[in-house]
């Protein structure tokens, strides 16, 4: 009877062994995969409102909220937000601003599309550089670990870098940013006639030539950045 007993035991025992690997494995695979989700930053803090849009869904977001690819982030009215992607890049978002994530890896970079608004990217100096572009409806901002404003500013869309470099292509033309210079794009008065009367604000914005870049006076860096709402 006794050496049943401690057959019985064993054979607990080991049930309870193969049922700790059993869970300990499920454990270390949900790890993994929340891992491997698809979270490439967080909301860092909110004023106001802040949502997410993906697929038919509608979101709000606050701190501590995570980001995926594919998520398009708006702001509201009198509303700012501020984000953090790949644990070291800081985006801040004005009023009624939305960013569309395309696509975003810590390390390596990304595409983004500020679909509306402003915004502030901000890559501290000193990490490792990443290739990131941010599309606009007044063309592609090549980004190279910088810290940079990009939207409207004294009636045109302006883009300002506070150190780095970025490249600022449109209508075939291309202007390398450096250290405080700023430049600004601004569409035709009147649209030339292959597009006729009746062009829309999007077809004018694509042949808006960048100005050529000037440094910025801190009166109007102030006046760019206060536009944002968070610093």
């Amino acid at each position: 009877m006794q050496s049943l007993s401690k057959r019985a035991d064993k054979n607990a025992i080991s049930r309870r062994a193969l049922l700790g690997g059993v869970v300990s494995s499920a454990v270390l695979m949900s790890i993994r995969s929340s891992e491997a989700s698809g979270d490439l930053g967080f909301v860092v803090q909110v004023r106001g409102l802040l949502s997410r849009s993906a697929g038919d869904g509608h979101q709000r977001l606050e701190s501590g909220n995570p980001l995926l690819d594919g998520d398009l982030v708006s702001t509201g009215e009198e509303s700012s937000a501020e984000l953090k992607l790949g644990g070291d890049t800081r985006i801040l978002l004005g009023p009624q601003t939305s960013l569309f994530i395309d696509s975003f890896i810590a390390g390596q970079g990304g595409v983004l599309e500020l679909a509306s608004g402003q915004m502030i990217f901000d890559r501290p100096e000193g990490l490792p550089k990443i290739d990131v572009s941010v599309r606009t409806a007044f063309g592609m901002i090549g980004v190279r670990g910088t810290k940079f404003f990009a939207g409207p500013n004294r009636g045109a869309f302006s883009v300002f870098v506070e150190h780095g470099k970025v490249e600022v292509t449109n209508a075939g033309v291309s202007r390398r940013l450096l250290r405080g210079q700023g430049l600004d794009i601004r569409p035709p008065e009147s649209a030339p006639r292959s597009l006729g009367k009746e062009a829309t604000m999007a077809e004018l914005s694509r042949l808006a030539v960048p100005s050529i870049p000037q440094d910025w006076e801190q009166s109007r860096i102030a006046e760019a950045y206060s536009s944002i709402g968070l610093e």
